[in-house]
């Protein structure tokens, strides 16, 4: 018995090693046709990266081919089925470019803004590739509304807008906890301007009155009128917008200070302006 599992392991290898040698042979020496029938064997048995160094090898030699449609949309797939998302993306665009009337255009252009989807990074790095995904999601829910993949392309339309929402609170919130309060003031109005309805709404304004009430209270007294003046304001929108928030508690206490303070102040300009 254990000599019968010895043979089948150095079987196995046998063909490991009879199958490695033979994928080396044609990669380097084959011929083009059997490079292409190799490489299509390789990527319907789903070994998928030997499968992508065959057809990027014969790709120049297929090029304006039939076979080419096919080729073309066997390497995005392997790209996609391997998590190499960037990849896939960009193959699968050049395919819904180069094959217009394909029978898979509808499939390789969902494929292609879900890969953008997919390589989207967390909301702190860099959000080039959510910028794309969202794009790329739009322009096929705009082409393919029938689609039954649109349930999806909506979601993650949704989930990204979100992701880059919260890139921009965080953003602003930063400043705010590092006391650059007319940079936090801009920045979350930005937020709010930029994504309508956001759900970082009650947030933003919230930390926007703290930030306008600190630049406030600690402004020199040319500029500290005006600066009261607006915080009040800005509170009242936000009392307005959010009238059972959690916040308003505190915040209402805040605009006591706010109040008293620019009620001393115009007192001691009516006192100066009488001497």
């Amino acid at each position: 018995m254990q000599k019968n599992k010895i043979y089948i392991f150095i079987l196995l290898i046998a063909l490991g090693v009879s199958s490695c040698s033979e994928y080396q042979k044609v990669l380097n020496k084959g011929t083009v046709e059997s490079q292409y029938q190799m490489a299509t064997k390789l990527y319907e048995t789903q070994k998928y990266n030997k499968a992508i160094q065959l057809f990027e090898k014969i790709t120049p030699s297929y090029r304006g081919k039939p076979q080419m449609e096919r080729i073309q949309y066997m390497i995005a797939q392997a790209h996609y089925n391997t998590k190499q998302y960037t990849l896939a993306a960009y193959y699968f665009d050049k395919f819904v470019k180069n094959y217009p009337k394909s029978s898979k255009i509808e499939e390789s252009a969902y494929l292609s803004a879900h890969s953008y989807y997919l390589s989207s990074p967390i909301f702190s790095l860099d959000q080039k590739d959510t910028y794309e995904a969202i794009t790329a999601l739009q322009n096929f829910i705009f082409k393919y509304p029938n689609s039954p993949n649109i349930a999806n392309a909506n979601k993650y339309v949704k989930e990204l807008t979100h992701k880059l929402e919260k890139k921009s609170f965080e953003i602003a919130k930063q400043y705010y906890l590092t006391t650059d309060y007319i940079a936090a003031i801009v920045a979350f109005d930005n937020l709010l301007s930029d994504y309508l309805g956001t759900s970082f709404k009650e947030e933003a304004l919230y930390f926007k009155f703290k930030s306008a009430y600190e630049l406030a209270i600690n402004s020199f007294y040319t500029k500290k009128e005006e600066r009261l003046n607006q915080a009040i304001k800005i509170h009242e929108r936000f009392k307005k917008s959010f009238s059972n928030s959690e916040y308003l508690k505190e915040t209402t206490k805040l605009v006591s200070n706010l109040t008293e303070e620019l009620n001393s102040l115009i007192a001691l300009k009516t006192q100066t302006n009488g001497l």
